[in-house]
């Protein structure tokens, strides 16, 4: 039997599944305490049964070392749900507001109300807490929610499909995967608020696509992070956490990173040295072999970095490192 088409999602497909799920939010059904407490719940034990999925997907996209995993990803999305199953009741009540004499003698609230349909863009870095993170939050706000998780990293994509539909109430809760053409098909709906994690460059699509319907937007975008070591620091506890931030975190791939270092050039050969010292102490002598270091995520990305790595200004100028292996990126 020849196997089945799978079906194109396009602009009809997308207008299809704000139209259910706009429907399911006006019914009134992800308001109610009970709900998001379901949902937040479902969740939590999502993570909790899943958890050895969660670090092999994370494992497969970007080989993630598994403490790493635990610690950047699961340990932190668990975090995230046990605050808003605390919080949430607190989250919820009315909060009282003073009135003026003209208006005595009312009385006035200021009651937190959802905002209706939202769609959560999720980046490939952190592909699990930066997808469930923001789906927290929007479920916790009595939201109904489509997840669009990233298309670069495809194992937690696929495992974010097939668990938020096995553990989450689906009349409100979707995932799409795909890539440009499924984000486009998305982004030409009527969102009532869109969250996007990501680069300048995307941010700035979603971003006009969202005026067309004045829809709130909140943009998580990479920036530069400038490291600044003064001379009068203990070094070794500076460098260290250098190196974590750096190459400990998903080797560099994070968007608060350290992307350069300032000092006076009288201490920069003295930083340079402990660097290159506890760069070792970390990784060894050949750290591309290091199984505590996380890969690039794609080929497109390697090549990136190793053009960086290539420029005139740069090639000749490596003090450590610099070595490259396509095949294990």
């Amino acid at each position: 039997m020849p196997d089945e088409k799978k079906k194109v999602f396009d602009v009809e497909s997308a207008a299809s599944l704000v139209k259910e799920l706009r429907g399911s939010f006006n019914a009134g059904k992800t308001k109610s305490y009970e709900w998001r407490i379901a949902q937040l719940k479902g969740i939590e034990k999502m993570i909790d049964e899943r958890e050895k999925d969660i670090i092999e997907a994370l494992h497969e996209d970007l080989s993630k070392p598994e403490l790493e995993a635990f610690v950047s990803e699961v340990s932190m999305s668990k975090g995230a749900c046990k605050l808003a199953l605390k919080e949430l009741g607190h989250w919820m009540k009315p909060e009282k507001a003073k009135t003026s004499m003209t208006t005595y003698p009312s009385s006035a609230e200021i009651v937190s109300e959802p905002l209706g349909v939202v769609l959560v863009i999720s980046t490939w870095n952190y592909p699990f807490l930066l997808s469930i993170d923001p789906v927290i939050g929007a479920i916790a706000a009595g939201n109904a929610v489509v997840l669009k998780p990233s298309e670069i990293a495809p194992a937690i994509s696929t495992l974010l499909s097939k668990l938020l539909e096995e553990y989450l109430d689906n009349s409100s809760i979707r995932v799409v995967e795909g890539a440009v053409a499924e984000t486009t098909a998305l982004l030409e709906q009527k969102w009532d608020k869109i969250f996007y994690t990501g680069s300048p460059r995307v941010g700035r699509i979603v971003m006009a696509a969202a005026a067309k319907h004045l829809t709130p937007v909140t943009l998580e975008l990479g920036g530069k992070c400038p490291v600044v070591v003064d001379s009068n620091v203990n070094l070794q506890v500076a460098v260290r956490r250098i190196i974590a931030g750096k190459w400990a975190c998903n080797n560099g791939q994070a968007c608060i990173a350290p992307d350069y270092v300032i000092t006076t050039k009288d201490f920069a050969p003295k930083l340079i040295d402990v660097l290159r010292h506890e760069l070792e102490e970390f990784f060894g002598k050949n750290p591309i072999e290091s199984e505590d270091m996380s890969r690039i995520v794609s080929v497109q990305h390697f090549k990136r970095l190793t053009r960086l790595l290539d420029e005139d200004e740069v090639s000749d100028k490596i003090i450590i490192g610099g070595q490259r292996d396509e095949n294990q990126l």
